[in-house]
């Protein structure tokens, strides 16, 4: 077994394969395996969330000083010219997510599979899923690109969007980033398959390189820095879209020379293989929905927010930025989720996957308190690095107390929700996605907006919709009905 092999060895490796019977009762138990100990499970947990909670980590602290360094146009002479700019950008956040659901549910699909046939040891399974990803990527994102730019007006406008010069400006935002909405999505499908089979390092390392690069042509366009143009707003999308650029570049060359498991083989083409399709849109379908269901949701609340004054709304884009920084820690650790409990049940080993699940959980808990200390203790100050404003910080360090409180809920639910989708259980989490992101926090923002709590009604309703899937996808996870998923052409349990 070559170098690269061995990197991607897991506890796991060394264990028989399952008779794939699940427990009698389905009942999630906390038990380890015989001959399996803690530590063991721990490292292998480590070994696939560090690369991928420094990558993320990075990545949106890129985001952090892109929102900082658009919220410093016309500096302290002229702060009203950065709070226009972070309206702006904040109003393509939604339509850009949206139009992400297509590639963003069929990497789902991609992770869950790749996961289970490296579970299994079967290369050939693993690499004509990547290229089926790869293929459909390609096609819904093509589309959805063209399409896009056509309405990309519209949606500003849709989104709330105020004033002339807010809404060029935020036109002009999403229309460069949906230029180059193909190396984003390719990039991303690579990235799924990669840390499918635990290769979150060279994730990290391409990701890493990209965002350097955006942070450098941030600095050249925004501000027109060593004779470059100055472009404003349109300078940080034209940065950014030059990192993703970058960034697939490397990832192609990876995946084309291959990582001892995975490796993009152009020769055998991309013609549509039937069974594997099925396979792929019977886990990305549900995710799919999953994301529409949640950016209708998003848009309502978002529609909600943008209803408020302009410093509210700003406020409230510096505070979910800062809170996507948060998300980072349950989103590393879900990758872990993701891949150990793929691969586990294409093992046949139900027993690890709920093993991982547990232990991933456990630390990713740990590093939330401490998120949370930060947050209540020193969430004005941060806040205050984005803009000078007294009203957006005084404003924005009150709810960062809501961002605080609600860091162990969502980092577990994060980790949590990523088992269930490696285990291919995507129509459970679209169903709670549809309660409680489609309907309890639109609704709740909407009366408590309306009752005039203003913005802190706003982010009340985002915590109402956290508490409560939370507690879903707990019970769905502890159900254990999730063991019992198989894919076509996949002995049934009997």
């Amino acid at each position: 077994m070559n170098k690269t092999n061995k990197a991607l060895e897991t506890t796991l490796d060394r264990l028989p394969m399952g008779d794939g019977q699940p427990d009698n009762n389905l009942k999630v138990s906390n038990k380890l395996p015989s001959g399996v100990k803690s530590k063991e499970l721990y490292k292998d947990i480590v070994h696939i969330a560090w690369p991928s909670f420094i990558e993320l980590l990075l990545t949106q602290l890129v985001s952090m000083v892109d929102m900082m360094m658009v919220g410093g146009i016309g500096g302290e002479a002229n702060p009203q010219l950065g709070v226009d700019a972070i309206t702006a950008v904040g109003l393509t956040t939604q339509p850009k997510f949206l139009l992400m659901t297509a590639f963003v549910a069929m990497n789902t699909g991609v992770t869950a599979l790749i996961a289970r046939y490296k579970g299994q040891g079967d290369k050939e399974k693993a690499n004509l899923v990547l290229r089926q990803g790869m293929m459909l990527t390609f096609i819904s994102t093509l589309i959805l690109s063209v399409l896009g730019i056509i309405f990309s007006r519209p949606m500003v406008v849709f989104m709330g969007g105020k004033g002339d010069s807010i809404i060029n400006q935020a036109t002009v935002y999403l229309q460069i980033q949906l230029a180059g909405f193909a190396t984003v999505a390719l990039t991303s499908t690579i990235t799924a398959a990669l840390r499918a089979v635990g290769d979150s390092r060279t994730c990290m390392i391409y990701n890493l390189i990209a965002n350097l690069v955006n942070v450098i042509f941030n600095w050249l366009l925004i501000d027109g820095n060593w004779g470059f143009p100055e472009l404003g707003v349109a300078g940080a999308s034209i940065a950014t879209v030059i990192g993703q650029l970058v960034a697939f570049v490397i990832a192609l060359c990876v995946i084309l020379r291959g990582n001892g498991f995975l490796k993009l083989e152009l020769k055998k083409g991309f013609k549509p293989d039937k069974t594997m399709l099925s396979n792929i849109t019977t886990i990305g379908f549900p995710a799919a929905a999953e994301q529409l269901l949640m950016r209708a949701g998003m848009v309502i609340f978002a529609k909600t927010v943008a209803s408020l004054s302009t410093a509210a709304y700003a406020t409230h884009q510096v505070c979910m930025n800062i809170q996507a920084l948060s998300f980072m820690t349950g989103q590393a650790f879900a990758v872990s989720a993701t891949s150990l409990v793929g691969q586990s049940l294409g093992r046949k080993r139900s027993d690890m996957a709920q093993a991982y699940c547990s232990k991933t959980r456990n630390v990713g808990f740990a590093v939330s308190i401490l998120l949370l200390i930060i947050f209540a203790f020193w969430g004005g100050d941060i806040v205050s690095l984005y803009n000078k404003d007294a009203t957006i910080i005084e404003m924005g360090g009150r709810i960062m107390l809501f961002v605080a409180f609600l860091q162990p809920f969502q980092t577990s639910q994060f980790i949590i929700a990523g088992g269930l989708r490696g285990a291919g259980d995507t129509k459970s989490t679209a169903k709670i996605t549809t309660v409680t992101v489609l309907i309890v926090r639109p609704v709740v923002a909407l009366i408590l907006v309306g009752a005039g709590l203003d913005l802190y009604g706003a982010w009340i309703a985002l915590a109402c919709d956290q508490l409560l899937r939370s507690i879903l996808v707990f019970h769905r996870y502890n159900s254990g009905k999730w063991k019992l998923i198989k894919l076509k052409n996949e002995a049934k349990v009997s």
